[in-house]
């Protein structure tokens, strides 16, 4: 696992974590300074988020990963429901990705803008996303680049895109609703069809997404040869060179699946 915060003082809002049965990442949505509304924060949304999952994933191996991420935005909306207002649009919430091993199968879920790559034995890998707060956020692009960045303006913007969260037609993500996990993308597959998977916030899936530096094939080489960390990188150079402003970028790449311990 690699997480690199997008500059040197700035709260690494990405969380990833694992144990035997399970692999998780958490990407982090917020705007800055709205300490009024939420008190702890995206980080802190991230990380409780992240950690309540794993716990679950490690006692209750027969619930589905909807139900379970269902209960873990329970847990962490009960956690700040009388200090926060945790119903603004503009409160934290956050993608998911979560990977687990299950009676010879892989399963998966995928919850917001996260990614997860499946590296199959025979054929390409299988790259599992949600495209849905990428094709609604295009339309809102332009005006977000005209605005100056942290303005009251570049602010409304971000507030009007994030009124889609949540919504019918619109995008989904772990907030104060446990529903929204119904909505996640879910699958599984074949334990003996893999060699390895990762998951990438989309910090890190940029490589690919973004700049198109290479396909997923060659993430998944790069990875194999090099490890995440090369991955974090080749993306900090690119975001230098193109003038992008940096992103928290994390990978949780899972290199020896196969049974766990019962």
């Amino acid at each position: 696992m690699t997480s690199a915060a997008a500059r040197t003082g700035h709260a690494n809002e990405d969380f990833t974590g694992a144990g035997p049965t399970a692999a998780v990442l958490i990407d982090g949505a917020g705007i800055s300074g709205t300490e009024s509304i939420c008190r702890h924060g995206v980080a802190w949304y991230a990380s409780r988020l992240g950690g309540s999952l794993l716990s679950l994933l490690s006692r209750e191996r027969d619930r589905s990963l909807s139900a379970l991420l269902a209960e873990a935005i329970k847990q962490v909306t009960d956690i700040h429901r009388g200090t926060c207002d945790i119903a603004n649009p503009i409160s934290p919430s956050a993608t998911v990705a979560i990977l687990r091993l299950s009676d010879g199968l892989i399963e998966h879920l995928v919850l917001g803008d996260s990614v997860l790559v499946l590296d199959k034995a025979d054929g390409g890998p299988l790259v599992v996303s949600d495209p849905r707060e990428v094709i609604i956020s295009r339309s809102y692009q332009p005006a977000l680049e005209a605005a100056a960045e942290g303005s009251d303006e570049y602010h409304r913007i971000l507030g009007d895109l994030r009124a889609n969260r949540n919504q019918p037609g619109g995008f989904w993500v772990a907030k104060d609703d446990p529903r929204a996990a119904d909505e996640a993308i879910t699958g599984s597959c074949p334990l003996s069809e893999l060699t390895g998977a990762v998951l990438l916030s989309n910090g890190a899936s940029r490589i690919v997404d973004r700049f198109q530096l290479v396909d997923w094939p060659g993430v998944m080489a790069i990875l194999a040869s090099s490890g995440p960390a090369e991955i974090i990188h080749r993306v900090r150079q690119a975001e230098a060179h193109h003038a992008v402003a940096a992103d928290d970028a994390t990978i949780a790449h899972c290199t020896e699946l196969g049974e766990a311990p019962g």
